[in-house]
């Protein structure tokens, strides 16, 4: 698998989201920024984090951010990962961002992704500007230290690098077919 590097483009995908919608990465060119999350259902670590994702798309979607959640898990070792279990867990949770299916887990190879959640987010260019964790404690918000999208997204919306571009992703490893 390949690892974007910090500075490289975005590889193009389409993608069915849990709307029953493609959703190509074109289709955001227009945003100032753009989060690529590989997501699923029923890793501890995305669950965890899902409050925040949610509040983080809401706090800067007036801002021309876009958040693309990529579940890309085998549902056959998986069953909660199928594309219906997705469906249900957005009728659950209405996420405010789109969900979708990387059935044949091409996007999450191209991306080099090994985990949830995993960030990859692109500036206005669409040139990998963060890549890591969303912030450094998954387990207890008020515990959060360093907001590792918000300040990288600060920074790209300022047409700046961010100060820490990039962490490590924890998280569920991605599970392959």
């Amino acid at each position: 698998m390949s690892q974007l590097n910090l500075g490289d483009a975005a590889i193009p995908f389409s993608l069915t989201g849990v709307d029953d919608q493609q959703h190509a990465l074109a289709d955001y060119g227009d945003k100032n920024a753009v989060a690529v999350i590989f997501s699923c259902n029923h890793c501890p670590f995305v669950l965890a984090w899902e409050d925040r994702m949610m509040q983080i798309q809401a706090d800067y979607k007036d801002k021309g951010v876009q958040f693309l959640v990529i579940n890309a898990n085998d549902a056959v070792s998986h069953p909660t990962d199928s594309f219906d279990s997705m469906k249900a867990r957005q009728q659950e949770r209405n996420f405010n961002f789109l969900y979708l299916r990387d059935e044949t887990q091409e996007v999450a190879k191209a991306y080099g992704a090994e985990r949830t959640p995993e960030i990859f987010l692109f500036d206005k260019d669409q040139k990998l500007s963060y890549y890591g964790a969303i912030d450094d404690n998954y387990e207890e918000p008020s515990a959060v230290k360093a907001n590792y999208l918000r300040d990288a997204l600060d920074a790209v919306l300022a047409g700046q690098t961010p100060a820490t571009p990039k962490t490590e992703a924890k998280g569920c490893t991605i599970k392959w077919k």
